[in-house]
This record gives structure tokens, sequence and C-alpha cells, in this order.
């Protein structure tokens, strides 16, 4: 089988049969007031993170998920989005979506709010969403890309910025490496398929998204997620694996690159009440500013003195310099 086959066949079997703990979420899903999230999703909360930030989903927007999962997410995105439709979901394997459509029936009975036409499943895969081209305000997945080829994740990227509209978002919850994962565990299509040895590092899950054209990239948490020892999966050293979220703006390109936010602060300590670095930063003395990883560097190249650079915190909320 191909390692997709391989992904399908495990979580075929994973709708069929929950398994709790199966990508190891170390965090309770997102509480929110008058939410009543079965138990059963709970027990098929396959994800490493969470791609659900309350601050996404202002104006009730329509939210493409891929990879429904247990139906713990789309239950979340339609808490906000709360219209027919408002949430599409999209998964390739028959036995999650039916599994997915039970789960939102039982949701259906546990929040009077919720009806299960909020939520639309569809059958589909991450490379060609049944979605027209910029029909949608946010694309999420949750520990589904990281499973993908270099090639096949690109060609997945591709897709989510085909059909966002302007402006849109998206939002990832991924597990990211330490340090670029050996050979023999890559070509493990099990060990692929439950999300511990396809991840890329930090720098070239960024550069794919650079790459596709998002122009603002916003960081939202990173935390460990599992440890590959040595003794079980044949290694000198033992590997860290980390649960990365982000968000994804498809804005312009700036003509200087992309913006990333990593939780930096630039904080300026000069002789003067303010600095203009004539870009369109005016920094205060003495109060932090949220800069993205770009503009940090700048300020240290060219105020080395005058600016300190704090270290990036990798949870970002909004605001500062862009």
């Amino acid at each position: 089988m191909s390692y997709l086959e391989t992904t399908a066949q495990v979580y075929a079997e994973a709708a069929e049969t929950p398994q709790v703990g199966l990508c190891c979420v170390s965090t309770p899903p997102l509480q929110l007031p008058g939410l009543m999230i079965p138990e059963i999703m709970h027990q098929m909360n396959y994800g490493c993170g969470s791609t659900v930030h309350s601050a996404e989903l202002f104006g009730e927007p329509t939210v493409l998920y891929i990879g429904v999962g247990g139906g713990i997410e789309a239950l979340q995105f339609a808490y906000f989005c709360r219209q027919p439709g408002g949430v599409i979901a999209v998964d390739p394997v028959p036995e999650m979506r039916k599994a997915a459509t039970s789960n939102l029936e039982v949701a259906a009975q546990e929040n009077d709010w919720f009806n299960p036409n909020f939520v639309t499943i569809l059958a589909g895969d991450a490379f060609e969403l049944p979605v027209p081209d910029a029909s949608v305000n946010i694309v999420a997945q949750n520990c589904l890309f990281n499973i993908f080829e270099p090639e096949d994740l690109k060609r997945a990227l591709i897709e989510a910025y085909r059909v966002l509209k302007p402006g849109g978002r998206l939002i990832m919850s991924d597990p990211i490496a330490t340090r670029p994962i050996p050979l023999h565990l890559q070509e493990d299509e099990r060990l692929r398929a439950l999300c511990l040895s396809g991840a890329l590092t930090y720098d070239e899950y960024i550069q794919h998204l650079v790459g596709i054209g998002f122009g603002q990239i916003e960081i939202r948490a990173r935390r460990p997620y599992r440890l590959l020892d040595t003794q079980s999966y044949n290694l000198d050293k033992p590997l860290l694996l980390e649960s990365l979220d982000s968000v994804s703006f498809k804005v312009p390109m700036p003509e200087d690159g992309a913006c990333v936010f990593t939780g930096k602060t630039a904080i300026y300590s000069g002789a003067d009440p303010l600095l203009d670095d004539r870009a369109g930063h005016l920094l205060q003395r003495g109060i932090p500013l949220a800069v993205c990883d770009k503009t940090a560097a700048k300020f240290a190249l060219q105020f080395p003195q005058d600016v300190i650079i704090t270290d990036s915190t990798w949870h970002y909320d909004g605001g500062g310099c862009c």
C-alpha cells in the first residue's frame, strides 16, 4: 500500500474503534460557555493541538475543515458559525465521515444551540477540495498535513490557498521535528500515518507556507508533543517532536518577504522619546512593541545599541508592527 492508503486504513480503524490518545493530545479541548462536547468526541480527538482560536472566528466565517475526525473541532467551529453550512468538513475515509455524522447527532442532543445542518460533511481530500476558488474564510487542519510527503504537502497547501478568499486564514496544528527525521523513520508508512515520522523542522514548515504565497504567518503555540526514544525508534539520541499551532494569512507578499510573528518584541532604550525607523515602525522609549521576525532582525542591525529584541515566545495573538 502507499502511505496514503495506510493512513486511510489506520483512521478507518480509529473511526470504528475509538483509540484514546492516538495522537497524544496533552491539553483539554477549548472550553466555551454553553458548549457540551460528547464523550465520544473526546475519545476520538485525534489531534496534536487546536485550530479553534476565537480571535479568528469573528463575523460568522465559513470554515472548511480538512480531516473531520470525530467531529470535535467541527463542533467547536460551529459554535462560532451558527448557520447552515457554516462549517464544511472534508474527509476521504467513509468510516470517519459516518462516525463524525453520528457524533454530531449526539452533540445536537446535548447542545440546544446546535443543529447538525451547521456542519456539512463531504467526501474529498486535501489535494482536491470540493469547493470553488476563493469561497471560504478559513481553512483548518489538525495533525494531518505533517503526514504528507513534501510534494503532497505542497499540493495540499496550494489547494488551501486556492479556496481561501483574499485575506482568508489557513489555521493549522501539526507536529514539527526539532531536527530532521532519519530516512528509516520517514519511510515507515504506519509511523507516518500515526504522525510520528513525517514532520518537518520548523524552518522547513514555515518555508513551505511562504513558498505558496502566504504573506503573513503567526505562531499561536509551540509545545512538546512526543519524544521518539532511542530503543523504540532505532535512534542514536532521542528526537523531540513539537506541536505547532499557526495561522497563515492569504495577503499579498511584502516586497522584503513574509512577516512571520513568533512573539518577539522590540524595546527602544535610547535618549529620545521616540524612535522612527522610517519604515512604518514607531517605538516609544521603554514600551515593548510586538514585531515580526523580519522587522526584529532589521532593528537589531540598524539600532544595536538602542533597541533590545526579546526572544520568541512562540505564542503570538495579534497586534504589533504590521
